[in-house]
């Protein structure tokens, strides 16, 4: 599966809407690890890397942000993430860095993997290398 934009469910109400996710139906894959990022200063990008197994989905639960990502045939795509229904599937071997963070933005990210170490690619000539 090629990365991408997921439209989530969105379940409109007037006292909130509500949005979900479930395997197999908007996730490719289990959830085996959740994390998040949070107070990321002005002008600082987090990620940086990618990896050699792990498939992920981030979703900007508030705020905004930018996922810059570059795949197996070096191809750059930025995605803008702003709306907590929309998630962007990236699949493994796929450079990723996420920058222009707003104030309070909040990125959630499910991973297919447990944390290993091993798994991530570090040196973007490495990564150049592996693809």
């Amino acid at each position: 599966m090629k990365a991408g934009i997921i439209e989530l469910p969105k379940i409109l109400d007037p006292r909130g809407n509500l949005t979900f996710l479930q395997h197999p139906f908007q996730m490719p894959f289990k959830i085996k690890r959740v994390f998040w990022t949070y107070d990321v200063p002005g002008g600082e990008q987090r990620g940086g890397h990618a990896y050699r197994e792990q498939e992920e989905i981030i979703i900007a639960l508030s705020g905004s942000f930018d996922v810059v990502l570059i795949d197996h045939n070096g191809e750059n795509k930025k995605f803008s993430l702003n709306r907590s229904y929309y998630g962007l599937y990236v699949p493994a071997l796929t450079w990723r860095h996420m920058e222009n963070f707003s104030t309070n933005a909040l990125s959630l990210h499910l991973s297919s993997q447990m944390y290993s170490s091993a798994d991530y690619i570090r040196d973007f000539d490495e990564f150049k290398q592996t693809i």
